[in-house]
């Protein structure tokens, strides 16, 4: 016999810029919730339109303690880092980059995507590393859209692109150092699913776009707002209105929690303040490296 996990509170996204000005939706952390342990921080890039020559960035900056997974929905962003690892990330891509004992690397529009302008949509998920791994060696996983495994359900009204855990009977290609899940669920109108979800993880959905109806009670909220669900049941109900004009995408994330100290200097995040100032002092020092321009 499973059980629908209840809502617990929703949170209003905030709207705010990061690194060279480029706009985000930032759901944690805020002064209403640090953070949502394992999970450090959620933001949502735009969705923004460029004009040519308008795009920004985020130059050159350190990481150190945890992980940073960044989605692009639509637009390309190029990526360099201190270790010499650079690349484009295109609509639907995924990068799993783990600073572990330190990376600097940028964000930056891809140069093409400069000239000629666009819109750009995407997350940036930052998970913690436990005290285990802070210091482990930077590493990367990236996965193309097309490697990126996807789920349908047998009547199928709705699909699921599967970054992290399984669901619809798709499994992903990453590899989490703790337990993870990171699904983004399309749904037409009327349709509903119940997500199996193993009652240690703590669990949110995000919406990118429509109203969707959460929990037992199918609570409507809009997108753009984080509904975080109650460790009471072993499933997570989400479902899309009948009278839904579009279809409702959504991102269900989840993990288990490290119950470990959480001490953050801006970019490095470690479980101890003699940990932050050691962190500082290697990245004055110019241990992290610095990138090749």
């Amino acid at each position: 016999m499973t059980t629908t996990r209840t809502i617990e509170r929703v949170y209003p996204a905030v709207r705010t810029t990061e690194g060279g000005g480029f706009v985000v939706h930032r759901p944690f952390p805020t002064r209403q919730l640090m953070d949502f342990d394992p999970f450090l921080l959620l933001d949502e890039m735009g969705p923004v339109d460029y004009a040519p020559g308008e795009a920004k960035g985020a130059p050159d900056h350190p990481h150190r303690g945890f992980e940073t997974v960044t989605y692009m929905v639509e637009g390309r962003f190029g990526h360099k880092d201190s270790a010499g690892h650079s690349g484009t990330l295109r609509p639907g891509d995924v990068q799993w980059m783990t600073a572990g004992a330190g990376v600097i690397h940028s964000e930056m529009p891809d140069p093409e995507f400069t000239r000629t302008g666009g819109r750009i949509h995407g997350l940036q998920l930052w998970v913690n590393l436990p005290a285990r791994d802070k210091m482990m060696t930077p590493r990367y996983q990236e996965l193309p859209t097309e490697r990126i495994p996807v789920g349908r359900s047998e009547d199928g009204k709705v699909s699921v692109k599967v970054i992290a855990g399984e669901a619809l009977g798709a499994k992903a290609a990453i590899e989490t150092r703790t337990p993870i899940l990171y699904q983004h669920f399309t749904l037409a109108p009327g349709a509903r699913f119940e997500q199996p979800v193993p009652r240690e993880y703590r669990v949110f959905a995000y919406a990118l776009s429509g109203i969707g109806l959460y929990g037992p009670q199918a609570q409507a909220v809009e997108a753009q707002q984080m509904v975080t669900f109650a460790s009471d049941g072993d499933t997570v109900a989400i479902a899309s209105p009948a009278d839904a004009h579009a279809p409702l995408d959504v991102l269900l994330i989840g993990g288990v929690p490290l119950n470990e100290p959480v001490v953050r200097y801006g970019p490095f995040v470690m479980n101890t303040e003699q940990e932050i100032r050691q962190a500082v002092l290697d990245y004055q020092a110019g241990r992290m490296g610095r990138i090749a321009h």
